[in-house]
């Protein structure tokens, strides 16, 4: 069994994944080719906003993103501690401050109760993260940071396909910015990105700094970085957009399927708040003992994974500026307890009921 079949989906899509290729191996047009404005155009049309940036992975679409929004040295930006290194890192990286604040422990997106405490006149901008699928509480979050006058920066990298009170993911804030790495909902065959904003002036500036800052060949305005999304992957994009909205259906239906059918073992099963959807970029369970909880379900053949075991202001690197361990009490609990199951558009009825026995054998087994 694996954990996630790109290959099913590939047998599914391969003569428009091929053609799409041929095409542009026939052009020749490897950066920056006609498939990138087309892939642009179709997926700010999915977003609902006016415009989509196409770059080179969802980090670099985060770190543009600030660098538009004029993110500097010395600032501070919110986010959750509970996400991939990516979140935090970027924004290390452009020389601010993460600034981490605890997760709902329903949803394990940011708590935006706890997040107007977190604002200082340092805060540049706040960046929730859409995990696991689901989005966060955006309302509430572009509510906060507009008493305060900070963008929001909705890190989509898990959830393109959702929607927020009938919004699409990417569409809720100044900027939304997603990854197109292999195992995302959707997913290109090597790393990509996107960012997505209304704003005509900002999408300016994210075009420019995703290609060295040019505004035009050799006329550099802005310090950028080379940041651009490859043909070859705009490509494959394209062709899977094709059957993308019967994967976000089938998503929906195979978690809610497997909530379904762990219901009554001892575990936690994802929460869905009911104004949103979620594409289950994971399907993700709280487990008593998780360790020994995933050594017992490989033993049976069913892969698992943990996202994520250290919330990032327990990481070496955050370690010295972050909050120290048993202040994030919710974040440092999940941590402890998270474990996700195979999870694609492509699990039969046969595998997912065999993932939900072993669920329940290794729970009884730890019991």
């Amino acid at each position: 069994m694996r954990f996630v079949d790109l290959q099913a989906q590939y047998r599914r899509i391969q003569p428009e994944v091929q053609s799409r290729i041929e095409a542009v191996l026939t052009h020749g047009r490897y950066v920056m080719g006609p498939e990138i404005s087309e892939l642009e155009s179709r997926l700010a049309e999915y977003a609902g906003v006016r415009h989509c940036i196409g770059v080179s992975s969802g980090t670099d679409a985060l770190l543009i993103a600030m660098m538009a929004l004029g993110v500097r040295s010395g600032d501070e930006v919110i986010t959750t501690p509970f996400t991939f290194i990516a979140t935090g890192e970027m924004i290390a990286l452009i020389g601010a401050k993460p600034v981490f604040v605890d997760i709902d422990p329903r949803t394990y997106n940011i708590d935006p109760h706890q997040l107007e405490a977190a604002v200082t006149p340092r805060t540049r901008a706040i960046v929730p993260v859409s995990l696991y699928g689901q989005c966060a509480e955006m309302d509430a979050i572009n509510a906060i940071a507009d008493r305060h006058g900070v963008p929001v920066i909705e890190d989509a990298a898990q959830s393109f396909g959702a929607t927020y009170r009938g919004r699409p993911s990417c569409g809720l804030s100044i900027v939304g910015c997603t990854s197109f790495f292999p195992s995302k909902p959707l997913g290109g065959y090597g790393d990509g990105g996107a960012c997505f904003t209304n704003e005509d002036a900002l999408a300016v500036s994210m075009r420019q700094i995703r290609d060295h800052g040019q505004d035009r060949r050799y006329h550099h305005v802005r310090v950028g970085l080379n940041g651009r999304l490859d043909t070859l992957q705009a490509a494959v994009l394209l062709a899977k957009l094709s059957v993308f909205p019967e994967e976000v259906e089938a998503r929906g239906r195979i978690g809610a399927r497997y909530s379904e059918l762990l219901t009554g073992l001892d575990c936690v099963t994802p929460y869905v708040e009911r104004h949103n959807s979620s594409v289950y970029a994971q399907y993700t369970l709280a487990v008593p003992d998780r360790d020994a909880f995933a050594a017992r379900m490989g033993e049976r053949g069913i892969p698992t994974a943990v996202h994520y075991p250290i919330p990032l202001n327990l990481q070496p690197v955050f370690a010295q500026t972050g909050p120290p361990a048993g202040v994030l009490v919710a974040a440092e609990e999940a941590a402890r307890r998270v474990v996700s199951l195979p999870m694609h558009p492509y699990l039969g009825e046969d595998d997912l009921q065999r993932v939900v026995d072993a669920v329940a054998a290794c729970l009884r087994a730890g019991q």
